[in-house]
């Protein structure tokens, strides 16, 4: 039976900043609705983006509130005075480029249309006071209600990036050896899936990077992070120079049959090692890198010296060196 799963700590925090906010703005005899919405959309990943987005989203509430006002008090609550505190609202944020408070700012400034009908520079006030509000609120509950981790989940992240690339670099020398399209669409489609994932464990590591502002990881956590950090690093690099093959255009590869088999083998060794951690051999991994460097050197040893474009096989040859030793690197232990 699957289990569901009501609420994870943002949407806790979500409820929390928005109680609080309602709380605090029924005590001052404010309306709730303008400091609620500051505090739903201020609940960010980090501690550090909701401080940064809240410093351009308190003049971006400003400027709506401030042309509410305005076409208030000159059309009155009309569909002319909707449009024109929307529009402005909006182009003036953009040519600021307080784009983080465009959304909080428009939604502001039409509201207010429907609640304002005397006292403008009172309730221009009070719509900064609530504002201010919600986006105290929402910064400190997420400052100290379950503060953001990203560990875990990074290490979940680069574990699939891993497998990814396995996968990948399988295909992209399965295909050569067996003088197939190495562009072909499966090939394509896998790589774009590892880069697709290569950026979301690349967006954790910033989120948590931004954390340690204000939550700095101490001891073996800081350990696991700075080694998680530097070992996607690894397999960007490796994806690289495993795009570097995939953009080669098509040719026939004039390997011999034992060169074919010894280069096999090493790609099925190495892509097991990433997809299968706990399959990698050190010993056996620097066979298989001796045997595919040795077959390189003679590749260059039978490109004519006058060539001025390296033959393919010498580059797919260089680029599987290169990953080589980069997983080398990526399975050493941490010191």
């Amino acid at each position: 039976m699957t289990r569901f799963k009501i609420a994870g700590s943002r949407t806790v925090k979500t409820g929390l900043s928005v109680f609080v906010t309602a709380w605090i703005c029924v005590l001052l005899d404010w309306p709730p609705v303008f400091a609620v919405i500051t505090a739903i959309v201020t609940i960010e990943p980090t501690v550090s983006d909701s401080i940064k987005k809240g410093i351009v989203r308190f003049p971006a509430s400003a400027i709506g509130s401030a042309y509410a006002v305005l076409f208030i008090s000159l059309f009155g609550n009309s569909p002319l005075t909707y449009t024109l505190a929307a529009v402005m609202t909006i182009a003036t944020c953009y040519r600021l480029r307080l784009y983080a408070g465009l959304l909080v700012a428009t939604l502001t400034a039409v509201a207010m249309v429907e609640v304002i009908h005397s006292n403008y520079l009172i309730s221009f006030f009070i719509r900064l006071g609530t504002t201010t509000t919600g986006l105290l609120v929402s910064t400190v509950v997420n400052l100290i209600i379950f503060p953001p981790d990203y560990t875990d989940e990074i290490t979940r992240k680069l574990q699939q990036t891993a497998k990814q690339t396995g996968i990948v670099i399988r295909k992209v020398y399965q295909n050569i050896l067996g003088n197939q399209n190495v562009t072909d669409n499966n090939v394509e489609h896998a790589s774009d899936q590892l880069d697709t994932i290569i950026h979301s464990a690349e967006k954790l590591v910033r989120f948590q990077t931004e954390e340690s502002k204000y939550h700095p990881l101490a001891g073996s956590d800081k350990q696991k992070f700075d080694h998680a950090e530097k070992q996607l690093i690894r397999l960007r690099l490796i994806h690289y120079h495993a795009r570097n093959v995939i953009r080669l255009p098509s040719t026939t590869i004039t390997w011999t049959d034992e060169e074919r088999s010894i280069i096999f083998q090493a790609v099925d060794k190495l892509s097991d090692a990433l997809i299968h951690k706990n399959t990698y051999n050190a010993a056996m991994h620097q066979k298989h890198l001796k045997q595919i460097t040795e077959i390189f050197w003679k590749v260059d040893k039978r490109i004519p010296g006058e060539t001025t474009n390296f033959p393919e096989e010498y580059v797919m040859l260089y680029e599987l060196v290169s990953i080589y030793n980069l997983a080398a690197n990526y399975h050493k232990k941490p010191q």
